[in-house]
């Protein structure tokens, strides 16, 4: 069974006049998994579709939704899947993948057939990001191995956190689809700081391997009228092209953060100095 929902894109004069319950509804994705269900979102920033496979008892296969208009999900659109739970396996025409914690798989335009599968006794939850294609690039497994790692900030700024890089083009080609995942080291708790903006491109984070009872404030909205949004575990959250896009937990914890847009440079980015935030 697939649930669907719609979100449209928001000028940033609009969102200021936001309330907390506004912008949860409108930004803010909860709920994506569900016991043999598979949840997505397809959002207008970028037509970036943002979801959550959870097998349990059967397989599951990713239909199309109404509103791709289309026979198969990816007639014109690329996907990235990232494993968050126990092992698990995706099946692509055919071709067996097996994905264990934190490994990821890049499935080009044109694929068929794509079915999620549970592999073992523990429950695999995948999480997945879906954007046009305009050409079609071949299926790839990526593990934590072969991420391009970059190590990032310092304990005394409560910023110490490893990028993995998995779906990104210096890793493999894809048409305008990146992801990859950032971990926080124990006593850091902010993401992305000092924070950036970049109009060439959207962004959706989802936030995972937060401890039981605590919270995350994501933070979005122009550099001088930002907002948050708290978070729980396993939630995920879309940041607009005109958006700044950083967090901060009360303890450390794991996301993962999906791009969308014209611009493939992952160091394409504006930034903003911490002192100048509003």
């Amino acid at each position: 069974m697939t649930q669907s929902e719609f979100r449209y894109a928001h000028h940033p004069e609009d969102a200021k006049k936001y309330t907390t319950e506004d912008l949860r509804r409108e930004f803010l994705i909860n709920d994506l998994f569900n016991e043999d269900k598979i949840k997505l979102v397809y959002s207008m920033y970028d037509r970036l579709i943002v979801g959550g496979v959870m097998p349990s008892s059967k397989a599951l296969k990713l239909e199309p939704t109404d509103d791709l208009k289309a026979e198969n999900f990816l007639d014109r659109r690329e996907l990235g899947i990232i494993n968050v739970g126990g092992a698990g396996k995706v099946i692509v025409d055919g071709e067996v993948y097996e994905l264990a914690n934190k490994e990821a798989l890049y499935i080009g335009k044109g694929a068929k057939e794509v079915v999620f599968e549970k592999s073992g006794d523990a429950q695999p939850y995948f999480y997945i990001n879906s954007a046009p294609a305009h050409h079609a690039y071949p299926t790839k497994k990526i593990t934590k191995n072969e991420a391009e790692i970059v190590e990032l900030g310092e304990e005394k700024y409560a910023n110490k956190r490893t990028i993995n890089k998995l779906i990104v083009n210096s890793v493999l080609e894809t048409c305008q689809l990146q992801m990859g995942m950032t971990e926080l080291q124990p006593g850091s708790v902010w993401n992305t700081m000092p924070a950036h903006t970049h109009t060439r491109r959207m962004e959706a984070y989802f936030y995972f391997d937060l401890e039981e009872g605590q919270t995350i404030s994501h933070f979005l909205g122009q550099p001088q009228e930002t907002r948050h949004i708290f978070m729980k575990n396993r939630e995920a959250v879309l940041s607009p092209e005109w958006s700044i896009h950083s967090g901060v937990g009360t303890s450390n914890y794991t996301f993962i953060w999906g791009m969308a847009g014209e611009n493939m440079d992952y160091g394409d980015m504006d930034g903003i100095k911490t002192n100048e935030l509003m």
